[in-house]
């Protein structure tokens, strides 16, 4: 083991202790999680319809201060959905960051889209507005409506996402966007409990998704949710989830083709017992964070990646960035976090290098593929300083 791993693997179990594994993050179940799902369990209503969905979506509502929020199957139906109500028609153009989890990209493509990927912000990890303004730049106007001169296609939503829990410039994004009429799409997936001057991520676009899958700081075991502030947005977001069913007693009528992708009941019974929880788990994230920073603030040719300024990050995933950019170095550290029972993983892959989106237009990604060659995810789970032994 070269001195810099050494080094990685000391710091990170100074914070995480001497247990023989450490996973990267996995959720606490408790009483509480057991009580509520037993209570569903009981009730017999374990599908869509059932009082812990609503109660789930109204607290939802309650802590990121959007009027209206939708309970749905997973984080990328949400986003799917989404960019439909956003007013995504086939073919449309959908401008999002290539470092992303491929949820992002496939969500377009299932809403009719096509993918246009942009290059990622060395601060926020996510979105780059220098390179949205740039590509915005060079669109043309066809009728009123944006179009890409590249490939003559329209350009209808922009597609934000908050990268391992830290918010992006997310009001000089829409601003950049609303100048050229193009509708926001906040994927605030990873950012539950995460805020830019006060407001939580998810709130600032046309409308913003939520996830709640296995590994995120709150779970539903799989599940997402849909925000916005429009009134006529999500009363159709929840008709549209709900297979398009008209109201009736006993009638099955349905108005248009549409999809079944509420959230069950009993997911949402997990969801509601973990939210009593949040204010425990994010407090819980930042100090371990702030332990992370401590320990890496001696080891030199990384530091660790903090919130950017003016923003309180949930810290979903802690993470460590590389001086200098060097796949080689970032995969040996890796490799010894991993040999030591140390969970830890790199940035997901390009997506525009995966092999379905190896054709779509890119702008060169050069601080998208620096930041790939850098950054190293530590075990993050909310419980761990419970179990530090």
């Amino acid at each position: 083991m070269n001195p810099i791993t050494a080094e990685v693997v000391a710091a990170v179990r100074s914070v995480t202790g001497t247990a023989a594994s450490i996973p990267l993050h996995t959720p606490i179940i408790g009483d509480v999680e057991t009580r509520f799902v037993n209570e569903c369990l009981e009730s017999t209503f374990v599908s869509s319809v059932g009082p812990f969905v609503s109660r789930m979506e109204q607290e939802i509502a309650d802590v990121t201060g959007a009027r209206h929020a939708i309970a749905v199957s997973s984080g990328t139906v949400a986003l799917q959905v989404a960019l439909v109500l956003a007013g995504v028609q086939p073919g449309d153009e959908v401008v999002i960051p290539s470092l992303s989890f491929v949820a992002t990209a496939n969500a377009v493509v299932h809403a009719g889209g096509v993918p246009v990927f942009i290059d990622s912000d060395p601060v926020t990890l996510g979105m780059s507005v220098r390179a949205l303004a740039d590509f915005l730049a060079t669109l043309t106007a066809d009728g009123g409506a944006p179009v890409n001169p590249v490939s003559g296609r329209r350009v209808a939503a922009v597609v934000p996402m908050h990268t391992f829990g830290h918010p992006l410039e997310i009001t000089s994004i829409c601003d950049l966007a609303a100048a050229h009429g193009i509708a926001v799409v906040e994927d605030a997936a990873e950012s539950l409990g995460s805020f830019v001057d006060g407001r939580h991520t998810g709130t600032f676009g046309t409308l913003g998704i939520l996830s709640f899958n296995g590994n995120k700081i709150v779970t539903t075991g799989g599940g997402g949710m849909i925000l916005t502030d429009d009134e006529e947005l999500g009363a159709r977001a929840k008709h549209l989830t709900s297979t398009a069913k008209l109201p009736h007693p006993w009638e099955f009528e349905h108005d248009e083709v549409a999809w079944n992708y509420r959230m069950p009941n009993l997911n949402a019974a997990l969801g509601v017992a973990q939210l009593s929880r949040l204010p425990e788990f994010l407090e819980t994230k930042r100090e371990i964070a702030r332990l992370y920073a401590e320990a890496f603030a001696g080891v030199d040719g990384l530091s660790f990646i903090e919130e950017p300024p003016g923003t309180t990050s949930n810290y979903w995933l802690c993470s460590v960035r590389l001086d200098e950019p060097d796949l080689a170095e970032r995969d040996r550290i890796l490799a010894a976090l991993n040999h030591d029972g140390i969970q830890a993983r790199p940035f997901w892959n390009l997506l525009s290098e995966q092999r379905m989106y190896r054709d779509a237009q890119t702008d060169g990604l050069t601080e998208a593929r620096a930041l790939l060659a850098s950054v190293v995810c530590l075990p993050s789970s909310a419980w761990l300083l419970d179990r530090k032994q």
